[in-house]
């Protein structure tokens, strides 16, 4: 066989079948704004956190909506709640409040059964 210097990378595709979203539906309840946010990435451009650190609100955003929980306290535990993405969105999503709740409903017990 002839190496071309690539490999093809397994699928991405999500079965949100077998995911709960519930936490999910519980951060929309307390941060309707969340529902406005498009993925422009000017919070993540601004964040004062991405400049000391690795953290990328974008990728927490995209992890929450995915039900793909896993290391995300941790990692919202970089953001300095310093407001600047707030500032800068042009859809005026609350991202103060949206990680603050994010930061709660992850802390909670999480129930057993899916949405």
């Amino acid at each position: 066989m002839i190496e071309f210097g690539f490999a093809l990378k397994q699928t991405r595709s999500e079965d949100l079948d077998k995911t709960s979203l519930e936490r999910f539906h519980r951060l929309l309840e307390l941060t309707p704004s969340f529902k406005r946010c498009f993925q422009c990435g000017n919070c993540s451009a601004t964040c004062t956190a991405r400049q000391f650190t690795d953290f990328s609100i974008r990728r927490v955003h995209t992890s929450f909506r995915r039900g793909e929980y896993d290391g995300l306290a941790e990692e919202l535990r970089k953001c300095m709640l310093c407001g600047k993405c707030t500032l800068v969105c042009p859809r005026g999503v609350n991202l103060r409040s949206l990680i603050i709740n994010m930061r709660e409903i992850l802390d909670e017990p999480q129930k057993t059964g899916k949405r």
